[in-house]
């Protein structure tokens, strides 16, 4: 009787697993190939929201992956989009932060490149495509708000530490989701005039948002990889990852997602 208990067990496990679709998805962009990556719960019965993932610096990263289903686990389709191209993988912090710092000058491209992912996202048959929210990692996080700013058809838009400046603050008003802003009380990476400065472009926009302060984190509290030393700039936060992550659900509750 107990090894068919274990046995029922192991194969509901099994079952419930398999259900969990995962995969590489390529698309293309002005001739130039991207591969992003999906995972949605192939059990559930009709679309369901999309949620749009960037990744930070480094580009798509296994903890990038792991975001992704984990989203897939609690319902949702998640996307991670590839902003960097199919391939393009930083190999160091130095071939990160020239590729990060190129698009963060060229807002433009950035914006383009999101929207492609947007659009990547929308059309999957699994997706809902009057629910759809974007979330993004310290450069992603700038990233999903650049997609924001540029007026896309969003629910919700959460920045995970990310960078909070704007070269044109004007563009707020064509925000159409409310925002969400989680942010590292001590990043010293987000200069207290950022900060002043988004609160002062969302109130103008008249944009719903809100910006959370989490005590004693730095910048990339929600990445293990980023170590435990806040005296460094970044460092991993366990409570702040907990809580943001918690926030995040609760936002996506509230704005019907």
């Amino acid at each position: 009787m107990k090894r068919l208990l274990a046995l029922l067990i192991s194969l509901i496990a099994i079952s419930a697993e398999a259900a969990i679709i995962k995969k590489p998805l390529e698309y293309n962009l002005a001739g130039k190939k991207y591969e992003g990556y999906i995972a949605y719960d192939d059990s559930v019965k009709g679309p369901r929201t999309g949620v749009l993932v960037t990744h930070d610096w480094m580009g798509i990263t296994d903890r990038t992956r792991e975001k992704v289903e984990e989203l897939a686990s609690l319902g949702y389709v998640g996307f991670a989009v590839d902003v960097y191209g199919k391939g393009v993988r930083p190999a160091s912090a130095d071939e990160a932060s020239k590729l990060s710092g190129s698009l963060k000058k060229d807002r433009t491209a950035l914006r383009i490149r999101m929207q492609q992912g947007l659009k990547v996202l929308r059309e999957q048959a699994q997706v809902d495509k009057a629910k759809l929210a974007a979330i993004g990692y310290c450069f992603g996080g700038t990233a999903v708000l650049e997609l924001a700013r540029a007026g896309a058809d969003v629910k919700g838009i959460v920045s995970f530490h990310g960078g909070l400046d704007s070269l044109k603050p004007a563009d707020a008003k064509n925000i159409k989701g409310k925002v969400l802003a989680l942010h590292g009380a001590d990043d010293p990476f987000v200069p207290a005039a950022d900060l002043a400065a988004f609160e002062d472009e969302m109130r103008k926009a008249k944009v719903d948002w809100q910006l959370v302060k989490y005590g004693n984190a730095v910048h990339s509290f929600t990445e293990k990889t980023a170590g435990d030393d806040p005296s460094k700039g970044a460092a991993y936060n366990a409570e702040a990852d907990r809580r943001s992550w918690m926030a995040f659900k609760d936002f996506m509750k509230e704005i019907g997602l």
